[in-house]
């Protein structure tokens, strides 16, 4: 029996879940996926409930799930709440409580959408790109943190980046594994010419990599890694970096497939378990208006079958659905274009359900 927490969020959190539950329970329904849903709350909504973004009970329960899917958190409405309070504390709190050191964002674009990217097709066409992102180091997390006030009265804010060796070994690791089973190819963002830190990564994943002869490991520059994404975006196989790099190199990387809303991540302990969720935001302005796109929700589902459940070919059978789905020229308003039928969010996670019939 898999115990999956169910953390709808804020914003357009609730829809895209709720579309992603309809999978899981046609799974269990039709295919004999044994499970067992618990809900929860956390960030805003939590807040609002109960004056923290990530209460005890939220914690307890996450602790003792097997998996977590979890829509977004944030929005405009908390964001003049003390830091302290605000919901992402509660995301962030779940990955740092629970150990959920590697994150995982696959940026694929189907060859359906190739039209949506705003790169040309040509430059495109067949990406499939893995990064790995360390998730409860460096500067979202380092000490000591604040603002303070100098002697002269002028307020500074300051935070530290901060990476030990086994930080870095661990998420290596997640990712040379990952490669082995892809490309075997392993690109390591860092920004060794100016920054101690990550001169230390570039030294460990070296001494890491001498683990896997099969492996061909490279090195790249962040802001170098930025420019090549949208200059040569399928040179890369497997990124790694840092905590702050990969979430702005991954968020790029979502846009070369032609929407943020196609994309699903997961966030892994060191046995596996983890916590699944799209990569987009709460997306408070397009809340509750039925338009948001599921499929990245829906794509979590998947990698949760395959990272943490152990039911791969269920997993196939969701990222097989969605193509069919995608093929029918059914789209959600993002990656509408001319020609294809646009349609609501509940519309397209009914229809990602018919499609696993075949």
């Amino acid at each position: 029996m898999h115990n999956i927490l169910v953390l709808p969020g804020d914003g357009i959190g609730p829809e895209v879940v709720a579309e992603a539950v309809k999978v899981l329970e046609h799974l269990h329904d039709e295919f004999g996926l044994k499970l067992e849903l618990a809900h929860g709350l956390v960030g805003g909504a939590s807040y609002d409930a109960t004056g923290s973004p990530l209460p005890d009970v939220t914690l307890a329960a996450a602790r003792g799930a097997d998996a977590i899917l979890l829509g977004a958190v944030g929005g405009q409405k908390w964001e003049s709440l003390d830091i302290a309070v605000r919901p992402e504390k509660g995301l962030l709190g779940l990955r740092a409580e629970l150990g959920l050191f590697a994150n995982l964002r696959p940026a694929r674009l189907y060859h359906q959408l190739a039209d949506a990217s705003t790169l040309k097709p040509e430059v495109v066409a067949g990406l499939d790109i893995m990064i790995v992102r360390e998730l409860t180091g460096g500067i979202y997390f380092g000490r000591p943190r604040g603002i303070r006030t100098l002697e002269n009265g002028e307020r500074e804010g300051y935070n530290t980046l901060v990476y030990r060796e086994s930080e870095i070994e661990r998420i290596g690791r997640v990712a040379f594994d990952i490669a082995m089973r892809r490309g075997k190819r392993v690109c390591s963002i860092d920004k060794a010419n100016v920054l101690e830190c990550t001169e230390l990564w570039r030294e460990v994943m070296i001494r890491t990599g001498k683990d896997y002869p099969d492996v061909e490991l490279t090195h790249m520059y962040v802001d170098n890694a930025a420019m090549q994404l949208v200059r040569r975006p399928r040179q890369f196989d497997v990124m790694v970096t840092t905590n702050m790099f990969g979430d702005i190199l991954s968020d790029c990387a979502a846009m070369l497939t032609g929407s943020i809303g196609m994309l699903p991540s997961a966030s892994l302990d060191a046995t596996g378990k983890g916590m699944y969720e799209p990569i987009h935001g709460s997306a408070p302005d397009i809340a509750g208006k039925g338009i948001a796109n599921p499929l990245a929700t829906i794509l979590s589902v998947a990698m949760m079958l395959r990272y943490t459940l152990d039911e791969p070919v269920l997993a196939e059978r969701i990222e097989r659905a969605v193509e069919r789905v995608l093929d029918t020229g059914l789209r959600t308003a993002d990656i509408h274009s001319e020609g294809t039928q646009k349609i609501g969010t509940v519309a397209m996670g009914d229809a990602v359900v018919a499609a696993m019939a075949d």
